[in-house]
């Protein structure tokens, strides 16, 4: 009985997972085509954006999301219009995913005045309003109290958005970190803090780094109820995020996700990636892509080779499309230095 109580009183607050075993299907035949058509999206578009940093076309950092895909694509199928999204600079394949467009995301990357932030953000500063997407923030962790920030506005305006706020495993040993959970359960906000833990952070390792074996038990001071998923299954992702949602929609509080995922590039294209084997890589490829696991149940149900070659080679001509249209923009004028900088006193 005392173990027994023990058990509870350590599970309190968190949602028990269910077995991947057996599960009913949380996608019907159609949002699972669309979901594989949104990761290759991103997958290809990474690729792309990868040959054009190596060719010198775009400048400073570039984190890809390769391997990752699962994890927006999922939780951006449990979202309503007006829930808003922010992240940090590993961000291209979040903004595919709130269906910014790819043609803008690559100028911006490429330094084009078509850029959603006309060719002077790059890949840390591109936003888009109207998608809800608030941002790939460059500084380490702070993204999660700009989020607290969205749901406190949430929870001002009474209404039942959510914003979803997504950090690394590196970053959830951030200290603002916990000072946004404790502002979030102090008042109850509607936020989803996601932490997409890829194992290794920059380069160090998570049982090198944090002290935490289960990220998803890190709310539970506050009473932020967790729970760990596979990020590499969108079905997964988007089973725990229709909970994460309603519990926050209903006036709950936050949720907290960790999911758990693996990035198959470096930190960054100018990261070797030493500090794994690439043993350890193939063999994620191998048995957990994200792409593939999806390809696979849609030809055991219905699909066939040919339908999802033609949604590839539609995927390949949007990203070439994409590619031609940033090098083909001029860059930014040099009076784009003094716009966006200074709003005049008095002024609107």
């Amino acid at each position: 009985m005392a173990q027994a109580a023990e058990t509870a009183t350590a599970n309190k607050g968190r949602r028990p997972q269910r077995a991947a075993e057996g599960r009913s299907p949380v996608m019907a035949p159609e949002q699972l085509r669309q979901a594989y058509r949104d990761m290759l999206l991103i997958r290809r578009f990474e690729e792309k954006a990868g040959q054009l940093y190596g060719m010198g076309l775009i400048g400073g950092f570039c984190h890809l999301y390769i391997g990752q895909e699962a994890i927006v694509v999922g939780m951006q199928a449990c979202l309503e219009p007006g829930d808003q999204v922010i992240t940090s600079y590993r961000d291209h394949g979040h903004m595919l995913a709130t269906g910014m467009e790819a043609r803008g995301v690559m100028a911006e990357l490429t330094g084009r005045s078509g850029g959603y932030s006309k060719g002077k953000g790059g890949s840390m500063h591109m936003f888009s309003r109207e998608k809800g997407f608030y941002g790939g923030h460059g500084i380490v962790g702070a993204q999660v109290s700009l989020g607290t920030g969205l749901a406190f506005a949430n929870w001002y305006r009474e209404g039942r958005n959510v914003a979803l706020t997504y950090f690394g495993e590196g970053a959830s040993n951030q200290g603002q970190v916990y000072e946004s959970f404790n502002l979030a359960a102090l008042m109850k906000l509607p936020c989803i803090y996601i932490i997409e833990n890829n194992k290794y952070a920059m380069g160090t390792s998570l049982e090198r780094g944090s002290a935490s074996r289960d990220l998803s038990k890190n709310g539970e001071p506050w009473g932020i109820p967790g729970e760990q998923v596979d990020g590499m299954d969108v079905m997964a992702v988007k089973e725990a995020g229709e909970r994460a949602a309603a519990h926050c929609r209903e006036g709950n509080g936050p949720y907290l996700l960790e999911m758990k995922t693996y990035r198959y590039r470096g930190h960054s294209m100018s990261d070797p990636a030493k500090y794994r084997k690439r043993e350890e890589v193939q063999q994620m490829r191998e048995q957990s892509d994200p792409i593939e696991r999806v390809r696979k149940h849609l030809l055991g149900n219905g699909a066939d080779e040919a339908e999802l070659k033609k949604i590839d080679d539609e995927i390949k001509a949007i990203v070439q499309d994409a590619a031609d249209f940033a090098q083909s923009s001029p860059e930014p004028d040099e009076k784009e230095l003094w716009t966006d900088v200074l709003i005049e006193q008095g002024a609107r």
